[in-house]
């Protein structure tokens, strides 16, 4: 009885875990559709660029850190020692939102300095 509970926790967590991956597909296929069919033109402005770059950015990260939670469940009920692949898929999500920050930070920066007319030459 005990070891059926344990299978029925394991395809659980597996189908969630299929089912977030299968959204996040979903969700940049969206994305890629919107930017390359429905909005198909070049970006006119590095903002325009940022916040589409900050938006397929957000929804892979947001998918990485769901899939590190239910592997971080997944296997705390099977092998806790095996805790190194969740763990690396945390720390992968966390620097990638740093990334992005730091990105969004340098790039608003240039921006500002750009539109206020400091840009170097001459403009």
């Amino acid at each position: 009885m005990l070891a059926a509970g344990a299978q029925d926790k394991t395809a659980l967590l597996g189908a969630v875990g299929y089912v977030i991956i299968a959204i996040a597909v979903f969700d940049v296929a969206k994305f890629l559709i919107e930017e390359e069919v429905v909005q198909s033109r070049e970006k006119q402005t590095a903002s325009e660029a940022r916040l589409s770059l900050t938006k397929f950015i957000s929804t892979i990260a947001i998918a990485v850190f769901l899939e590190a939670l239910v592997t971080v469940f997944r296997v705390s009920t099977d092998n806790v020692a095996e805790m190194l692949y969740p763990t690396f898929l945390l720390v992968a999500g966390t620097l990638l939102v740093l990334g992005l920050g730091a990105f969004q930070r340098l790039s608003a920066a240039v921006e500002e300095r750009v539109e206020g007319g400091s840009a170097p030459g001459g403009e």
